[in-house]
């Protein structure tokens, strides 16, 4: 049997004719930046996601970028990120001349560890910027706790997680502001690169605005230096029809993942672990195994695909060499790169394919 880790056309095509239908539209009214696409788009998103705004914006990285901007980040500040978690949470901070402070992780959920952030703060820290990782919201009130204590500001990275809650709050409207990422692969993808930013604070949404169009907002009076970060008309379009089904894409998802937790229960497969309170949207199904890459090669010679998020954490990256970071840093961190293994888990995803996928896990792993 063939299990593909991820099939988009199995989403795409019963949409086909709903989504050429709008693409179409936009072509033959040639709005094709922002325009009344994205604000509708924009409309609808904050409406799901419990936010007074939504700003759509070019990608999930521009996302952070643009958020971190219109928040004054710059050369001389800190911002604290998990050091396991997708390269753009740091290299956002990075590009703007501030610090990226590495801080661990839960072993089990994999999100920022709450306990291990107040260690890291200094009078330079300037905002602390959790990662809703693989769909699992990260323990907000704690976070907040420490970064109202110390008058911090908070950003969620919640680009792999629209849609996941946490005690009845949803991601993106826990904190200051929250960034989605509609890369195709994500439970909203759109046709290519997209992005938006969520808050309730109107200054900020304003500031955001003007600045993914290099500060102006189209009037050519420049009140800040920003960059190009708009959303293009036809992915918005786009994603305004896929945002209808989202909900029940992610109860598939969430299916799927409840076979593999009952077939891979008792064995040497660590499941994912999703915290009381929490409501995950799956967008990886993300196991710990030893002998990962082991298992990784037999999985495939079944025809399994599977993938590593991720294979080095971020105090190890190369172009992060000037913090001075080393191996024993973040052990929750290091040790998660040499277990974890994502799973098929997109909800188009036969039952078949999902328990043929389990049971040979199950006997890879012994």
């Amino acid at each position: 049997m063939n299990v593909k880790l991820l099939d988009l056309q199995a989403q795409y095509l019963p949409l086909r004719g709903e989504i050429q239908k709008v693409i179409g539209q936009v072509c033959d009214e040639q709005a094709l930046i922002l325009g009344p696409h994205v604000e509708k788009f924009e409309k609808n998103l904050a409406a799901y996601c419990g936010t007074k705004h939504a700003i759509g914006v070019s990608s999930g990285t521009d996302a952070l970028l643009c958020t971190l901007m219109a928040m004054g980040v710059g050369a001389g500040d800190e911002v604290i990120v998990p050091a396991f978690t997708f390269f753009a949470t740091a290299g956002c901070v990075a590009r703007l001349g501030a610090k990226p402070v590495f801080a661990d992780i839960e072993p089990d959920t994999f999100n920022l560890d709450p306990l291990k952030i107040e260690k890291h703060i200094t009078t330079k820290t300037k905002v602390i910027m959790p990662v809703h990782l693989f769909g699992q919201c990260a323990n907000m009130e704690a976070i907040n706790e420490v970064a109202a204590e110390h008058k911090l500001k908070v950003v969620e990275d919640a680009a792999q997680a629209i849609g996941a809650q946490r005690h009845g709050k949803a991601a993106c409207a826990m904190s200051n502001a929250g960034c989605l990422s509609f890369y195709p692969t994500k439970n909203l993808g759109a046709f290519g690169d997209g992005g938006a930013i969520c808050c309730d604070d109107d200054n900020l949404a304003a500031i955001c605005r003007k600045m993914r169009v290099h500060g102006s907002g189209h009037t050519y009076y420049h009140e800040m230096i920003g960059g190009m970060f708009r959303l293009a008309a036809i992915q918005a379009a786009v994603l305004d029809v896929k945002l209808k089904y989202l909900s029940g894409w992610h109860e598939g998802r969430r299916k799927n993942a409840a076979i593999y937790q009952g077939i891979l229960a008792g064995s040497r497969v660590q499941a994912p672990v999703i915290a009381p309170g929490n409501y995950s949207v799956y967008n990886q199904y993300v196991v710990r195994v030893k002998n990962r890459d082991d298992v990784k090669k037999k999985l495939a010679d079944r025809g399994i695909g599977s993938a590593i998020y991720y294979p080095l954490s971020l105090h190890q990256q190369p172009c992060f060499a000037y913090l001075g970071g080393k191996a024993g840093d973040f052990p929750e961190s290091e040790l998660a790169c040499t277990e974890v293994l994502a799973l098929p888990i997109y909800p188009e995803l036969p039952e078949e394919q999902v328990r043929y996928v389990a049971t040979s896990l199950r006997e890879i792993a012994g």
